[in-house]
């Protein structure tokens, strides 16, 4: 039995289900990023339903676009004053993301990062300002985690064939792995703008913070566009901007039944990310140990920053469930749900800044126990 918030109808509540994705680390081991929509070969689900969120606009004044961008689907919802502003936006946007993935893609043998993945060991590369920046906040966030999240994990990945033929690397490769993963993959100079790569084995993937760049940028974009709200969804991570009509309603899939929302919430002005196995165990990574994580539910982080949410979602799954939720805890501000699959259902845990976005943090959507900083109940039972 699934349990949900009263009030909410069945149809209604599987109209806007977004799932958890998961790489190599969340790190791009599937075709081009892939997630969402697509083949990638690690992607964790089918593409999720669209979003079906009530207009305050006349439809004429309202554009939804979908496209393919970073290896997945691209969708945006509109609304402006005119249909013309509206599309003007959404084509903003798009070429957008077409620029970041042009920088961050580890697929695209002519883009920013291929270049620092394939320079010479100990050599100097100047890389642009830009994606140096992008280098740096990423590392930074490696430091926060513990390495929990860490960008340079592609000596891992390629020890795991998680960009071929899935395998199990023998002790010896694996350890030879682990020596090329993490901080000395990569010298960074922001100031100087230049990087410089270390050992030949090492290299860096972006699949854990790039969405959340793109999403970012394609953000400042449209904020700078004459509109009246915006929802952009990139491979399942989402952004909603700051509108003036009460946010946009969201579901948060079940770890693993992900036709089925477990947790509602309304967003604005945020973006959501959540991390998980889905249907294939085993693919997300532990960079700290080299190994796969246990697949054992979802994490859902909120956060202002796109590509905050995108590195903390990777990171506190694979801390696990305990550890995980005391860092975020931790950390006044962190806004993040931990669904635990369990023999007796899925159990919610939430830390406190995530109270705001959920539709009735009084109760609980999920079933079995629900346990979270202050008191929780169980929400009314659903078919």
């Amino acid at each position: 039995m699934l349990r949900v918030w009263p009030g909410l109808a069945l149809p209604a509540l599987l109209s806007s289900l977004f799932a958890p994705t998961a790489f190599a680390q969340r790190h791009g081991s599937g075709g081009a990023w892939g997630s969402g929509a697509g083949e990638p070969t690690v992607r964790a689900c089918a593409c999720p339903p669209s979003p079906s969120v009530p207009s305050p606009v006349d439809a004429t004044r309202r554009v939804e676009r979908e496209a393919w961008a970073m290896g997945t689907r691209l969708r945006l919802v509109v609304e402006a004053a005119s249909a013309s502003a509206a599309a003007g936006a959404t084509e903003a946007a798009l070429r957008e993301v077409e620029r970041l993935d042009a920088l961050l893609s580890t697929w695209r043998p002519d883009s920013g990062l291929s270049a620092v993945n394939a320079s010479a060991p100990g050599r100097a590369l100047s890389a642009g300002p830009e994606l140096v920046a992008l280098l740096g906040e990423a590392e930074a966030w490696a430091r926060r985690t513990g390495r929990a999240f860490d960008p340079a994990v592609g000596a891992l990945v390629d020890a795991w064939g998680l960009r071929g033929a899935p395998r199990i690397p023998a002790p010896a490769e694996l350890e030879r792995a682990l020596q090329a993963t993490g901080r000395g993959v990569l010298g960074i100079d922001e100031r100087a703008g230049v990087v410089v790569r270390h050992a030949a084995p090492g290299w860096v993937d972006s699949g854990g913070f790039g969405k959340g760049a793109a999403l970012r940028s394609a953000a400042g974009v449209l904020r700078g566009s004459e509109i009246d709200r915006v929802l952009v969804e990139l491979g399942g991570q989402l952004w909603a901007s700051d509108p003036a009509c009460g946010g946009w309603p969201v579901a948060v899939a079940h770890p693993s039944r992900r036709t089925e929302a477990a947790a509602w919430l309304r967003i604005e002005g945020v973006s959501v990310s959540t991390s998980g196995h889905g249907q294939r165990p085993g693919h997300l990574l532990d960079p700290r140990t080299g190994r796969p994580t246990p697949a054992w539910g979802s994490v859902t982080v909120v956060a202002a920053d796109p590509l905050e949410a995108d590195a903390l979602s990777t990171a506190l799954y694979v801390m696990g469930p305990e550890d995980g939720l005391a860092w975020a805890r931790g950390r006044a501000g962190t806004a993040a749900m931990f669904l635990v699959e369990t023999d007796e259902g899925v159990r919610a845990e939430w830390t406190p800044a995530l109270e705001r976005w959920l539709v009735a943090p009084s109760a609980t959507p999920v079933a079995g126990p629900v346990s979270r900083e202050g008191a929780g109940s169980p929400g009314a039972s659903a078919p």
